[in-house]
């Protein structure tokens, strides 16, 4: 599939951010499937990666989490990812056994390289420490390792806390700020091309990329590529390749089809 990564940034490791969105306990959950869907991916392609922040929901799942998968091209396969995540399912939270509808959104930005120039004025940015979160006993962090990093002037927030130590933490978590930094520079060079071509093409709830439906069929439908797979356990166990690819391939024709168009309006 490497053939098909020629993009500025796709050789580079990925991070990715889930957020459980509107379903309650049951959009948690599907937050946590996803989250295990990606590192199970990561696994069977050979790739190291972290959680290096998790907020777990009250009965199940997680509210959301920041994963970071460091490889070779791991950003180019995984680019396709981001937007809503649609899940159709009977609730194993619902004593009346209704089927349920939870959505989840993922973005997914590039871990820029060291020699990349995004400056961080220290001025700019607020440090916090504070105990990393967990579920009691004898596990309960008694010293303030967990690091929260605010960049005043944009408002991004980046908490890291799985990391050893306080200083680890903020390591980590200045590298997560650099790399959404650098990408908030580049959507706004998107913008600015999206305007020359006259398309919008931002992520909304409601909006989803991609369904998975488990009740009364079994079914992932990529409403993109209209790409439909049926073997439902195995994608949500991480082999999500054949999606990957089918993205792939849309977006390289897409990509033919803007540059033209885009080369028609400059001309004109």
């Amino acid at each position: 599939m490497t053939i098909l990564l020629g993009e500025e940034y796709d050789h580079l490791s990925a991070i990715l951010s889930l957020h459980a969105g509107t379903g309650g306990t049951d959009a948690q959950d599907w937050a946590y499937m996803l989250l295990r869907m990606y590192t199970r991916w990561a696994e069977k392609k050979g790739y190291k990666f972290k959680i290096v922040d998790i907020l777990p929901g009250e009965e199940a799942g997680i509210k959301s989490a920041l994963l970071m998968v460091e490889g070779p091209w791991a950003f180019g396969y995984l680019k396709g990812e981001k937007g809503i995540h649609r899940l159709i399912r009977i609730s194993p939270f619902d004593a009346n056994s209704r089927r349920h509808t939870s959505f989840a959104s993922v973005t997914v930005i590039p871990q820029i390289e060291e020699d990349v120039e995004v400056e961080i004025r220290p001025e700019d940015i607020k440090i916090e420490t504070m105990r990393a979160s967990g579920h009691g006993g004898q596990h309960v962090n008694k010293t303030e390792t967990a690091v929260r990093i605010t960049h005043l002037p944009t408002g991004i927030v980046v908490t890291c806390q799985n990391e050893r130590s306080q200083y680890l933490n903020k390591m980590t978590g200045l590298k997560i700020l650099k790399a959404r930094l650098y990408q908030l520079e580049k959507q706004k060079l998107e913008q600015k091309k999206e305007t020359l071509i006259g398309e919008k093409k931002e992520i909304s709830w409601g909006n989803q990329i991609r369904t998975y439906i488990l009740h009364p069929y079994k079914v992932v439908k990529d409403h993109r590529t209209q790409y439909e797979a049926y073997k439902v356990e195995a994608i949500l166990d991480g082999e999500i390749d054949e999606l990957i690819r089918e993205y792939l391939i849309w977006l390289a024709k897409g990509n033919i089809k803007e540059r033209k168009a885009l080369e028609t309006k400059e001309v004109n």
